[in-house]
């Protein structure tokens, strides 16, 4: 995929097992392994509580046709791969769609959350 090097916003291609899903908005994506609390007590701050965290690849994705939303919840061990217009990718392998599967009627769209041990991006 060529990219326009001045832009930095306005596409994005999301694919799940090499299957190319249309994409409408809410891209995004946590690399984030951890990530940190502070554990305050009755005098002040103790420290941090660092907590293990998946990474997460989300977008908002047409319904379309020859995929049930009972699928993509059934969609467990797969690779996903989120591309930007400003060139990163970010992916992630052994992920689940997480959350519930809401299917908006009017304008037919889908928000997908997949999670899994780690997310990647380059």
């Amino acid at each position: 995929m060529a990219f326009d090097t001045d832009a930095l916003a306005g596409t994005a291609f999301l694919t799940v097992d090499g299957l190319a899903l249309p994409v409408v908005s809410g891209t995004g994506y946590s690399t984030s392994t951890h990530e940190r609390e502070p554990m305050m007590g009755m005098d002040g701050f103790h420290g941090w509580k660092l907590k293990p965290k998946t990474g997460h690849i989300k977008a908002v994705v047409r319904n379309i046709a020859g995929i049930s939303s009972e699928e993509y919840l059934n969609m467990a061990g797969v690779s996903v791969s989120l591309e930007l217009t400003n060139g990163k990718r970010a992916t992630g392998n052994d992920m689940a769609c997480v959350g519930a599967i809401d299917v908006d009627g009017d304008e037919q769209t889908i928000e997908l959350r997949f999670e899994g041990p780690q997310v990647t991006e380059a």
